[in-house]
C-alpha cells in the first residue's frame, strides 16, 4: 500500500513565513499570535515527491537547548585511561564484560559479534574475560560517543548507554511521517532541513490554532502535517489515518522539534468540537527523537475511528483546535 501525505496548508489569516514579501506582516515567534485557522488542501502526495503548487510558510529558527551540563568533563588523564579501552575496529569503547583474544587484544561487543578472528593479531577470539581491564573500567569516566558533535560529558560505563540514548547531540532523523526521507542531522539543523526539503509543510504562529484537515474520507493511509510556532519553539502537528480492518483509525498528536527534556516544559491539547459534543486529548508533546510511530504504536495520542470522525466532520473536513501551553514553573 502506498502511503499518501497531505502537506499543503493554506492559512486563512496572514502568517509569518520567514520570507519577506510586499504583503507580509512579520510576526515574532515569541509573540505567540492570536488564534489562526488553517486548511489542509485535499492534495494526496506519494512518498516520492511533493506538489509544485504547495503553499509554503516556514519558521526560521530552532531555540537552542537549555539542557543542564553533563555530570563531568574529560581531562587529559581520564582520556588517556579511556583510550586503553578503544576498539581497534570502530574506535568506540569496549565496556564490561570485556573479552579478549589469547594474546590479550580486546574488541567491543558489537564488533566481536561480526568477527571470526582478532582484528589485531588474527588469532582466535575466545571467551576470555579481561578482569584487570574490567576492574579498571569501574574507575574510568568515558566520553559520550557523540563527543565529536559537541557533547562534553563523561560517564561511568554503567551510565554511558543511558545518556547516549537521550543525548542532545545524537543525530536526528527526518520527522516527517510516511516519508522516505533518509536525512540525518543535528537538532539545530532539523528546521532548515524541513524548510529546504519539505517546503509544502506550512508553519502557523500562535498558541491556539485550528487545523482543518480536508477530504478525510480519502481511501488508504494518509498523513496531514503542519507546524505550529510559539514560545520560541516549533511543534509538528500530525493527523494520521490508517486502515485497521474492518475500520479506519485516526491518530492525532503533537511533537516538539526539541529534546525530551524541553518537551516536558509543555502541554498540548487537541479539541474536536460539535454543537452537542466534545472530544479532548491533553498530554506532554513527544520529542521528534521519539518519532510519530513510537507514539502511535502505544496509542499515546488522540485515537478515534471513522465513525467518531464523522460526528465532528463537516462536508468531509475535520477541524482540530490545537493549543500549546507551558507547564507552570517552567517559565
Amino acid at each position: 500500500m502506498v502511503r499518501k501525505r497531505l502537506y499543503q496548508v493554506t492559512a486563512i489569516l496572514p502568517i509569518d513565513d520567514g520570507i519577506s514579501s510586499e504583503n507580509d506582516d512579520p510576526m515574532s515567534i515569541e509573540s505567540c499570535s492570536a488564534p489562526t485557522a488553517a486548511t489542509v488542501s485535499p492534495m494526496a502526495l506519494s512518498t516520492t515527491g511533493v506538489a509544485s503548487n504547495a503553499t509554503t510558510a516556514t519558521a526560521t529558527s530552532v531555540t537552542a537547548s537549555n539542557a543542564a551540563p553533563a555530570p563531568s568533563r574529560p581531562d587529559a588523564s581520564q582520556m588517556d585511561l579511556a583510550s586503553l579501552f578503544e576498539c581497534p575496529v570502530c574506535t568506540d569503547f569496549a565496556l564490561p564484560p570485556i573479552l579478549q583474544c589469547q594474546s590479550g587484544h580486546i574488541v567491543c561487543a558489537t564488533c566481536r559479534a561480526k568477527l571470526s578472528s582478532c582484528p589485531t593479531c588474527r588469532g582466535t577470539l575466545e571467551n576470555i574475560r579481561n578482569l584487570a581491564l574490567e576492574k579498571l573500567a569501574a574507575s574510568v569516566l568515558f566520553p559520550c560517543k557523540y563527543s565529536v558533535t559537541g557533547c562534553t560529558g563523561t560517564f561511568h560505563h554503567s551510565a554511558k548507554a543511558e545518556h547516549e540514548a537521550v543525548c542532545e547531540y545524537r543525530p536526528y532523523s527526518c520527522p516527517c511521517p510516511g516519508a522516505s526521507c533518509k536525512w540525518l542531522g543535528q537538532l539545530d539543523q532539523v528546521m532548515s532541513h524541513l524548510m529546504q526539503s519539505h517546503k509544502s509543510i506550512t508553519t502557523l504562529q500562535g498558541e491556539d490554532i485550528v487545523f482543518l484537515a480536508t477530504d478525510i474520507t480519502l481511501p488508504g493511509a494518509v498523513d496531514w502535517v503542519m507546524m505550529q510556532s510559539c514560545f520560541g519553539h516549533h511543534f509538528m502537528l500530525v493527523l494520521e489515518k490508517q486502515d485497521r480492518l474492518p475500520d479506519q483509525l485516526f491518530f492525532a498528536l503533537v511533537l516538539l522539534i526539541g529534546t525530551k527534556k524541553q518537551a516536558d516544559n509543555f502541554v498540548y491539547r487537541l479539541d474536536l468540537t460539535a454543537p452537542t459534543r466534545r472530544l479532548t486529548w491533553e498530554a506532554t508533546p513527544h520529542s521528534i527523537h521519539d518519532g510519530v510511530q513510537a507514539a502511535i504504536t502505544i496509542s499515546d495520542c488522540l485515537v478515534f475511528d471513522s465513525n467518531t470522525a464523522q460526528l465532528f466532520a463537516e462536508n468531509g473536513s475535520l477541524g482540530i483546535n490545537v493549543t500549546i501551553s507551558k507547564v507552570r514553573g517552567s517559565w
